[in-house]
């Protein structure tokens, strides 16, 4: 073993002598094909930031925002504000809906408007359906009040009350109530007649205290087809006029009756209370036929 060797002295380790290292040089950068890929990049790149920043920019001016809000769209304390008309096309969800100060509200569709209320759970508990031939209203409860707060209409499952002080229907064929009708008081327009009609059933005025018919300018008619029935269970039923005419009432003329005088009658009755007509001095003689 050589002791102080040159610096280029090669050592064996277990006994197997090793090369002599070699000296190698590298060039740092990027040179060639790869220098002007990368510069391409870079400038396609750069103009990509510039067209993405004229698109942002013209965006921001065709949309017209600011610092309250976009276009006629505006940022408020207490929500959104809208100037102009708006389409939406998608549902609209929102605590309140209103317009400006004196300017009306329209809500357009091309198909229908429709308006719902839910729950906490999300349920449906209220819809509002305007449609091109029909305005459906889904509730428990309708109520429509005045601006004093006065009940005008309400309407639920069991009943449905008019709290206008008149109900006035103006159509040609009148109202016609599939069920009773409870009112302290029917009448007609000012020169208009009041009919009170049942084509197929029967028609029933009653009430507890008493029942007043009154024609102040006209005549009072009560047409049935079979029998009309006067009845009073504790009172009596008075016939108040001037003059008292009963029409139709069957004549009984029996042989030898006596004196025929002109246009005079006696009025006699029946036992089951039929009325028939007489010859005045005949003492109410009844022939066959007249009291069966």
């Amino acid at each position: 073993m050589a002791r102080g060797g040159a610096a280029n002295a090669s050592y064996a380790v277990n006994g197997t002598p090793s090369r002599p290292q070699q000296q190698m040089s590298y060039r740092i950068g990027i040179y060639g094909w790869r220098k002007r890929c990368l510069y391409l990049f870079i400038l396609l790149l750069m103009v990509i930031i510039v067209i993405n920043l004229a698109l942002t920019i013209w965006i921001l001016k065709v949309l017209n925002f600011n610092i309250d809000g976009m276009g006629k769209l505006r940022i408020l304390d207490k929500g959104l504000r809208l100037e102009g008309e708006s389409e939406f096309l998608k549902p609209l969800y929102a605590a309140e809906v209103r317009s400006r100060t004196n300017q009306p509200l329209v809500l357009e569709s091309a198909r229908n408007v429709t308006m719902n209320a839910r729950n906490q759970n999300g349920d449906v508990t209220g819809r509002l359906v305007v449609g091109a031939n029909d305005v459906v209203a889904t509730n428990d409860q309708f109520q429509v009040d005045d601006n004093n707060g006065k009940m005008l209409f309400y309407a639920d499952t069991n009943e449905v009350v008019v709290g206008a002080d008149r109900l006035r229907v103006t159509g040609e064929q009148g109202a016609v109530f599939s069920g009773s009708v409870q009112t302290p008081h029917v009448r007609a327009e000012p020169f208009e007649p009041l009919k009170l009609e049942s084509t197929t059933r029967s028609l029933y005025v009653e009430a507890p205290e008493g029942v007043t018919m009154e024609a102040e300018g006209g005549g009072f008619s009560a047409t049935c087809r079979t029998d009309l029935k006067l009845t009073s269970s504790q009172g009596k039923i008075v016939l108040d006029a001037g003059n008292i005419h009963l029409q139709n009432i069957p004549e009984s003329r029996p042989l030898g009756s006596g004196q025929q005088l002109n246009n005079v009658y006696e009025l006699c009755t029946c036992p089951d209370g039929k009325l028939f007509l007489a010859v005045p001095t005949s003492g109410c003689e009844v022939n066959a036929g007249i009291c069966s």
